[in-house]
């Protein structure tokens, strides 16, 4: 497993809409490890394959709090096939836009369904955090940010911080 560098915002690849995986490879398996290794060392709780560079559509997910319980997930091509009409705000961060934080209103349950490693079709239903970095990490798969569901004041403020922080070469 290796921790593979993030895509770091203005970057434009995070706006990129992320292909199918296609079949299950050793390659995928490899790019899912280092995916939870890089996941797990910024440290975050989830984590799309477009925040590193490859656009496909993977996601890793691990919600639990303490590093000896790890509850790690990994979703290939994630699709929401319901939510629920309830919003839930949570204050959300992110590895690609490091130390920004914004409170973003979502369904508060989602019902998704993914392959896993093996290439079976799995269907979940989440809630509370899980169902919001769920949502969180598919909008990643489709080139959106959760600061594109800010108002545009904030995300016009958040995007210029960065991009003038690359010009500079150093972190936002």
């Amino acid at each position: 497993m290796t921790i593979r560098p993030l895509v770091i915002l203005p970057d434009t690849r995070l706006r990129l809409k992320s292909e199918p995986v296609g079949p299950v490879t050793d390659e995928i398996r490899r790019l899912a490890a280092d995916m939870l290794e890089t996941m797990y060392d910024a440290p975050g709780v989830g984590l799309a394959a477009i925040q590193i560079g490859v656009p496909k559509r993977v996601v890793t997910i691990d919600t639990s709090k303490d590093e000896d319980a790890r509850r790690p997930q990994i979703f290939l091509d994630p699709e929401i096939v319901w939510s629920s009409e309830e919003k839930r705000v949570y204050d959300e961060g992110c590895l690609s836009i490091p130390e920004y934080y914004g409170e973003v209103e979502r369904p508060d349950r989602v019902r998704v369904r993914f392959r896993d490693l093996d290439g079976a079709t799995q269907e979940i239903e989440a809630d509370g955090l899980l169902a919001t970095c769920i949502q969180h990490e598919i909008d990643h798969l489709n080139g959106v940010l959760f600061i594109d569901h800010l108002s545009k004041l904030k995300r016009d403020r958040v995007v210029k911080k960065f991009a003038k922080a690359a010009k500079r070469g150093e972190a936002a």
